[in-house]
């Protein structure tokens, strides 16, 4: 039978799992009972092209319907009505932080955008010169891509539906206060030379491009850096956990350069903006946010863990639940050959070290010895 069949066929390296504590027949909505069946797969082998594909195929549609939806956001006029100060009586600028003039971006949006999704990328294939694993490359481009997409679509709502002024909105606006008007039906109608001393306008005001004016008006969340926060603080937990750098010995200094060598390249890409002012210091700063915790929840999705040292390199299975207590695949899909790591030597969970000793997922800092001998109190020396 075919991959796609009705009929279930038992491939090498796969295995078909009903999942624990459920029933493998349940009633469906109206009636009909249908099997739900958990297929599982080695993490050890590269599976074929079908195979992926019936995995994955969820997350690419939905990886192309998000990219739609965001691209719609992105070219729709800003909905909000944003009134703005001009000048003062007198022809002084009320707010000059808005009055820079426009330059050239240092860093190009398409430019941030690909350097944070292909550098990732080359590092994510650089570093199966060792490790060798299909499913770490696939785990960590995939989790690059959640990161990077839904960044995306988050901050291009955010633009879109509370936005804010560019540091050279002025500029762009070239505003002309003779064509204000408070006319019924008019857009911005009643918001035309109001507020204190008579200051505020809206765009109607506005003389140059309708474009420039729109991205102008959109300076809330920075773009740039949330997808540059987005993908180099992906690959910044990526090399942490392939290199072992935070773990249970002393590595070398190179690889605290190599770990945070991406958060530089992020931060200089929103630094940039403020320099060739095409955006605020609170913009970056929300980019940078945004794009960090896409970042972190993405590389949870598809890596045991973040921060602990002893499982945060092991890619997840879609259709096995991670095994915590031990046997996990991938145990040495990492960089580093220091202190055991990566060495083929049973890192696996509950199983030996041959250097120390100790179960491999506590890496030597589990199995303690148990309290008191059962018979009475226990001392304080045996509470070491």
């Amino acid at each position: 039978m075919g991959l796609f069949s009705h009929k279930s066929r038992q491939e090498p390296g796969h295995t078909s799992t009903t999942t624990a504590g459920a029933s493998s027949s349940r009633a469906g909505l109206f009636g009909k009972r249908r099997d739900h069946v958990n297929e599982s797969y080695s993490m050890a082998t590269k599976p074929r092209f079908g195979q992926w594909l019936k995995y994955t195929w969820l997350d690419i549609l939905t990886m192309v319907i998000m990219g739609v939806i965001g691209l719609g956001v992105y070219e729709a006029h800003p909905a909000p009505t944003r009134s703005f100060p001009v000048t003062f009586s007198d022809g002084e600028i009320v707010f000059p932080e808005f009055g820079y003039p426009l330059r050239k971006e240092i860093v190009p949006i398409w430019a941030a955008a690909l350097l944070a999704a292909l550098v990732p990328i080359v590092v994510f294939l650089f570093m199966q010169i060792r490790i060798r694993s299909f499913w770490d490359v696939n785990n960590a481009v995939i989790g690059l891509l959640y990161s990077l997409i839904t960044a995306a679509v988050f901050q291009v709502f955010l633009k879109w539906l509370i936005g804010g002024l560019r540091p050279h909105f002025l500029a762009v606006c070239k505003p002309d206060l003779s064509l204000a008007s408070n006319n019924p039906g008019d857009v911005g109608a009643g918001y035309n030379g109001v507020g204190y001393t008579n200051v505020y306008y809206t765009r109607e005001i506005c003389t140059g491009d309708i474009n420039e004016i729109d991205d102008s008006l959109e300076s809330f969340p920075s773009g740039h850096t949330t997808a540059a926060f987005a993908g180099f603080v992906y690959l910044y937990l990526y090399l942490n956990a392939k290199l072992k750098v935070f773990a249970n010995y002393h590595p070398a200094m190179w690889k605290l350069i190599a770990v945070y060598a991406p958060i530089l390249g992020a931060t200089l890409i929103g630094g940039a903006l403020t320099i060739d002012e095409y955006h605020n210091w609170y913009d970056v700063v929300a980019g940078a946010i945004i794009g960090t915790v896409m970042a972190f929840s993405s590389y949870r999705m598809t890596y045991a863990a973040i921060w602990d040292w002893r499982i945060n390199h092991i890619p997840l299975s879609r259709g096995t639940p991670f095994a915590y207590g031990g046997g996990a695949e991938l145990s040495d899909a990492l960089w580093t050959r220091k202190v055991g790591w990566g060495s083929g030597s049973g890192f696996q969970h509950g199983e030996k070290n041959a250097h120390t000793g100790h179960g491999a997922y506590s890496n030597g800092v589990g199995h303690r010895k148990p309290v008191g001998n059962g018979t009475g109190p226990a001392r304080a020396d045996e509470m070491v």
